[in-house]
Order: C-alpha cells, then structure tokens, then sequence
C-alpha cells in the first residue's frame, strides 16, 4: 500500500484520561486508503525529539477528511504531540505497516479485545466492521475506570464489556478473567491489543478453542519502514521478522509463542 507524508492541521485535542489525549487532525484533501490496525509516524513538533512517534490510527472520518490518535503521554515526544494546539501543523507518514485481515477473510463473529491505550486500533476495526453490518464485541481493560478509554464511543458501533483490575468498573481481573464472554464460546476470529501478557494470554486461550487469533504488537519502532531493525519480532515462519514492516499486526500461530 502506498505510503503519504502529510501535513495536516490539528483540528481539535484533549485529554481523555488523566494521561492519554485524542489527538484529532485534518487533511485539506482527501485521506488515502487506510487499513485498520496500520499506524502513522508523527513528527514530534519539538526540537530535542529527533525521532517519529509511532501511533495506532485510532478512528477515520471520510466525510470531514479527519484521522484520530489516542496518545499515552508517557515521554518528552508523546507529552509534546498531546499538548498541541487546534490550528497547530502536523508532519504525518502513513498508512505504515500490515493491518487486520478483515478485508480478505470473512467475519461474522468476532471479538475484540483491547488493554489501556490498546484500545487505539480496535475503534477503526470497529467502524470499519460496521461498514459490512458486522457488529462486533469489545472487550476492554485496564488497571482502573480512568483507563478505560473512549467506551462511549466503542458503544456505537458493538456490544461493550469491561475488566478493570481494581474492579472500579466491569468485572474485576485481567480480561481472561471475563467469564461471561470467555466461557460462552460465540466467536470465529480475536483481535487483540494491548501489554505482552495480555495477547499472549489472550491468544492462548484462542488457540486452546481453535478460533483464529490476530494481534497488533506494540514493540518499539523508531523509523516505521524497517530501515533501524529496533522493532524485530522472531516467527515461526520468516524468523526475525521487522514488526513495523511486516506487522504489527500477526496471526499469533505465526509467533514463536507456542513454538
């Protein structure tokens, strides 16, 4: 797929949770083919942050030309692109990467989970679901009710649960923990993201029901086009593979996981 370097406008940001802020941008044209699961490269708008910030496209909107980020301020170049101003310009690489596969092989149940700011790439799979009448299940984690992001909005487009570990809101545990979606098996496909122990969980229980899982990974990626091999991920197929290149998102029985 081939790939646009944008400037586009802040067109609105704010905070969401007391960390993580909706970064809204908007293209004075037409946005190009995306696939839900890729990523964008965001030139940081600082001088001391030399390096693209890697982001989910976490929701499009055709009709306004628009593309949201849900961005988790955790160091200097995420702080700085949540603290962005509307009318503020934007440098944008994309669409970056391999998305999922829902395009070339038909869904009809599937179930989508999602950890804290893993939630970003599952709200465009969402939408993009809906498109075809599919309306999907979300499952959504976090340590708290303050990490539980954007549920409204996931509401419109599927059936929404939610773990959190201190059991301020939804069932308590870790989202394997769900015993109303994980003992009742209703699924043909899991897409995930999230932290490492939560996909690798996730995709074990999958496996043990023979329902095809696909993750989005979240290793570090500096460059998005596979040229500085920071983000490498060993498969069972192709060996070390890059991530930003031939992921992020994979089929779990590709990992070496279960090998």
């Amino acid at each position: 797929m081939k790939k646009f370097q944008l400037d586009l406008t802040v067109a609105d940001n704010r905070m969401v949770s007391p960390n993580s802020a909706l970064l809204t941008l908007q293209s004075d044209e037409g946005l190009p083919d995306m696939v839900a699961g890729q990523f964008a490269e965001l030139k940081v708008p600082s001088a001391k942050v030399l390096l693209r910030r890697p982001l989910s496209i976490h929701s499009v909107d055709r009709s306004q030309n628009r593309i949201e980020f849900l961005i988790q301020a955790v160091g200097e170049g995420t702080a700085a692109l949540a603290a962005m101003k509307r009318g503020d310009k934007l440098n944008v690489l994309l669409p970056l990467g391999n998305g999922f596969s829902y395009r070339s092989i038909p869904v009809e149940r599937p179930l989508l989970i999602g950890g804290g700011v893993g939630v970003a790439p599952l709200l465009f799979l969402g939408q993009e679901l809906a498109l075809n009448d599919i309306r999907p299940t979300f499952l959504l984690g976090g340590q708290t009710k303050s990490s539980i992001l954007r549920k409204e909005e996931f509401m419109k487009y599927g059936d929404v649960f939610v773990t959190t570990e201190d059991g301020s809101e939804g069932e308590r545990g870790f989202v394997t923990d769900h015993t109303l979606l994980f003992d009742s098996i209703l699924y043909d496909r899991v897409y995930a993201c999230g932290p490492l122990a939560m996909l690798k969980a996730v995709a074990q229980w999958a496996r043990e029901h023979e329902i095809v899982c696909e993750v989005s990974l979240e290793n570090r990626m500096a460059c998005g086009i596979g040229a500085c091999l920071c983000c490498v991920e060993d498969t069972a197929d192709k060996g070390n593979v890059c991530v930003c290149t031939e992921g992020p998102v994979f089929q779990t029985d590709r990992l070496k996981w279960f090998h």
